[in-house]
């Protein structure tokens, strides 16, 4: 194998492992991907400032997300299917986030249950819920998360309707994967994942199957979740989640002001400026673009992190200097542990880490605190979505 020494080279790797279907449903957004394109790209129209002559040694990435202190300010986010990326990739993925010290968010659409996470991990991690409208089912899975010691819930607000992802309705996405020619076709070129696969027994959504009502198996799960997620989804119905739960909260999916207020009044924990990673609006603008009008409106009342997008721990430094106190990885891990499992998980970390370890010293910070717009040149009108980039 060749080195790794960028996100990029583990995408490169992933690709090659992992059947069609799943690579597709990580590496796509909806439509014509317009914003899940952007969300990467805009970053790069930030600069950085260059210091030198200080002194760059005792540097720390050490911070604290929702008061849990992490290794850098980078979580990992909530990803569907993980465990058909690799099998138990949830369990993996969980193990390497514990070992490097950052946030570990179980979907709620996960392989592993929360229970098969829990049995494994020894440190609290995250639980992400959709807001779905079975009452019964979404208390049964906050004692679920209760029970397993999850520390924070991320409620997930912009699902009410499925984004339109071509490439995952023409390629027929399910857990376990449909057998059909093409299908077939692809997975005898992945041979180690099949293996992988064959030696677990966690092969379908085992947070709902078993758990829902009516839900017992893979036939019944798609009846289940075309009606499962709430098209009436209000603020009200958010703050009763966060009654029934009891605990800290973060709502992902803001890309509004307006909504940041909304989310902050209702007493959330912390925001994620987050689209979905392109997935959902085709069309929205990236959500680095939308951070700093949503700092400027609740950065003294709710604490903001950012998701979508980030491919490089440079993109991490510069959501932390535009005000962002936490950032989250989403297809940057899914590339590790598809390519290696979790010691891919551990390197697209390590990566990360090294990559803001370096560009903070190079900009003339040691410590991921004192990051802020001093350390960026950003262009005019770059927060100020109806200004068109370059």
């Amino acid at each position: 194998m060749p080195a790794i020494t960028n996100i990029e080279d583990l995408r490169r790797v992933y690709e090659r492992r992992t059947p069609r279907m799943f690579y597709d449903y990580a590496e796509s957004g909806s439509w014509s991907e317009q914003t899940f394109r952007e969300n990467v790209s805009d970053f790069s129209h930030i600069r950085l400032k260059q210091r030198v002559a200080v002194d760059m040694t005792g540097r720390s990435t050490k911070a604290q997300m929702i008061g849990e202190d992490v290794a850098m300010p980078v979580g990992l986010a909530p990803v569907g299917l993980t465990g058909m990326q690799s099998a138990d990739g949830e369990i993996k993925a969980a193990r390497a986030a514990e070992k490097f010290g950052v946030p570990f968010t179980l979907s709620t659409l996960s392989i592993c249950s929360i229970e098969d996470v829990a049995q494994h991990t020894k440190k609290p991690f995250w639980f992400q819920v959709y807001t779905l409208k079975d009452d019964d089912f979404m208390r049964r899975l906050f004692e679920r998360a209760k029970a397993a010691n999850c520390s924070a819930i991320v409620v997930t607000v912009d699902l009410q309707v499925l984004g339109q992802r071509h490439k995952d309705i023409k390629n027929g996405l399910s857990a376990p994967p449909k057998l059909t020619v093409k299908s077939i076709l692809n997975l005898m070129t992945k041979i180690p994942w099949g293996l992988e696969m064959m030696g677990t027994h966690r092969r379908t959504f085992r947070n709902v199957v078993g758990h829902a009502k009516g839900v017992t198996d893979p036939g019944s799960l798609s009846a289940w979740t075309a009606e499962a997620f709430d098209p009436a989804l209000d603020w009200k119905r958010i703050a009763q989640f966060k009654e029934w739960w009891g605990g800290k909260m973060i709502v992902k999916g803001i890309m509004e002001p307006e909504d940041a207020r909304r989310a902050a009044e209702i007493g959330a924990d912390a925001i994620v400026v987050s689209n979905h990673g392109g997935r959902q609006l085709d069309g929205a603008v990236s959500s680095i673009r939308m951070l700093p009008s949503i700092v400027d409106a609740v950065g003294d009342k709710v604490e903001i992190h950012l998701d979508s997008g980030i491919r490089s721990g440079q993109d991490v430094l510069k959501a932390l200097a535009l005000g962002a106190k936490g950032t989250y990885i989403g297809r940057a891990f899914t590339y590790g542990l598809g390519a290696m499992g979790e010691q891919g998980v551990t390197k697209a970390l390590e990566i990360i880490h090294k990559e803001l370890d370096t560009t903070m010293a190079l900009c003339g910070e040691t410590d991921v605190a004192r990051l802020g717009p001093h350390n960026l040149y950003v262009p005019q009108g770059f927060g100020d979505p109806t200004v068109l980039l370059p």
